[in-house]
């Protein structure tokens, strides 16, 4: 429109001199910054010339890359950081800032969009993981003042730790029980009086039977008859008797066989025999319910599987949809837009001065384009200083 609305001498000269304005720094921030939009088209401008985000999906996880460039840029290297928290050798310790050789050695001559480039190519390489929740634990010995109880993160079957009490009683051990510990490593310990803080979070000990119990026929052990220090039926035996009945097996094997202790043993190992069969009988009856619940579960377990991957994808199509309608999205659309509605008034005002149209249609088709492009154009730049004003103190949208 520059032949239709001359521009005055003054502001041609500005216009002219403006790139020239600027100064070194700024033009290899500029040409910096070119190549990060060139490099990746769906790049999102948070606030202008400071804060870029380049989300990226891999194994469905999301991540978001936050390109932080500082006031020296790019005589300082830019702060990039990645959101959720995720594990990664190329990433520090809490999972945030990239700590990239790349990075950490980026110098003037360095490019910034090759960089980034190179550390999703890594990424796609090595996917990172989601990194775990805090796990600090909570005060031991003492309250903090205003503290609530606290869950245990990532660990939803553990209750949640109750509030400490200002005194802590240490239970004493006895001596037999220390030296029993040590003695018996691999032997659990007792459970002893519930306990919550860092000992909650430890795996449950495993019950055991106590050795000092008696034990009853119950499949699990078999305590053997009394021994009595005196046999009656022997007693009453001259010692030549004895002699022989020791060298006689036969006789031997009879005398113990009318021992009632043996008797006993006998008559519960037959019992015994018999419970097991009995055992064994219902669980072969409980074989075919057993087999269609076993069924039941895989099929529920394919129907999960099946669930589970229509989840994802229609989680992909909606972070597809949320990224497409962000708040810098639909900048970028009202700036294409309003440049096609001044292409369309420039052709209109060509065909004018070609005499294709009467001043009628001219005039009625020119200001309804020319309105169009000024009001695209005018919500643009409102909601670019929406998304600047809400990034300074909020969440970048």
């Amino acid at each position: 429109m520059s032949w239709l609305f001359p521009l005055t001498k003054s502001a041609s000269s500005s216009a002219a001199g403006s790139p020239g304005g600027l100064t070194s720094l700024q033009q290899q921030k500029q040409r910096q910054i070119e190549s990060l939009r060139n490099s990746h088209s769906s790049i999102a401008e948070i606030q202008k010339d400071v804060e870029y985000r380049l989300p990226f999906t891999v194994n469905n996880l999301t991540i978001n890359i936050n390109i932080l460039l500082p006031p020296q840029f790019p005589q300082e290297k830019p702060v990039i950081s990645v959101y959720p928290p995720i594990r990664h050798h190329l990433v520090d310790k809490q999972g945030v800032y990239v700590t990239s050789p790349l990075v950490n050695n980026f110098t003037m001559h360095s490019d910034l969009g090759k960089i980034i480039q190179s550390l999703l190519d890594e990424f796609w390489k090595n996917p990172p993981s989601l990194a775990p929740a805090s796990t600090a634990f909570p005060y031991l010995y003492s309250k903090a003042g205003g503290t609530p109880p606290c869950a245990s993160p990532g660990f939803p079957f553990l209750p949640p730790y109750p509030p400490q009490e200002a005194t802590r009683t240490v239970s004493s051990l006895s001596v037999a029980d220390t030296v029993s510990s040590s003695a018996t490593s691999h032997t659990a310990a007792k459970p002893a009086a519930p306990s919550f803080g860092v000992l909650s979070n430890l795996p449950l000990p495993v019950p055991t039977t106590d050795t000092s119990a008696p034990i009853s026929q119950n499949g699990f052990g078999y305590k053997m008859p009394d021994i009595p220090d005196v046999f009656p039926e022997l007693s009453e035996l001259s010692v030549s008797q004895l002699t022989d009945m020791n060298d006689q097996e036969e006789v031997l094997l009879e005398q113990f066989l009318t021992l009632p202790q043996l008797k006993q043993i006998i008559t519960d190992k037959d019992d015994l025999m018999k419970s097991i069969e009995d055992l064994a009988r219902k669980n072969l009856l409980l074989e075919p319910s057993l087999e269609a619940k076993r069924q039941t579960v895989l099929d529920k377990y394919e129907l999960l599987t099946q669930m589970k991957s229509t989840f994802e994808k229609k989680m992909q199509r909606q972070h597809e949809l949320s990224e497409s309608c962000s708040a810098s999205a639909l900048q970028a659309r009202l700036k294409v837009a309003a440049h096609e509605a001044e292409e369309d008034s420039d052709n209109i005002a060509e065909d004018f001065l070609e005499g294709k149209t009467d001043i009628d249609d001219f005039l009625s088709s020119f200001m309804e384009k020319r309105t169009i492009c000024h009001c695209r154009r005018a919500k643009e730049e409102k909601l670019q200083q929406v998304i600047a004003m809400h990034s300074q103190f909020h969440a970048p949208l």
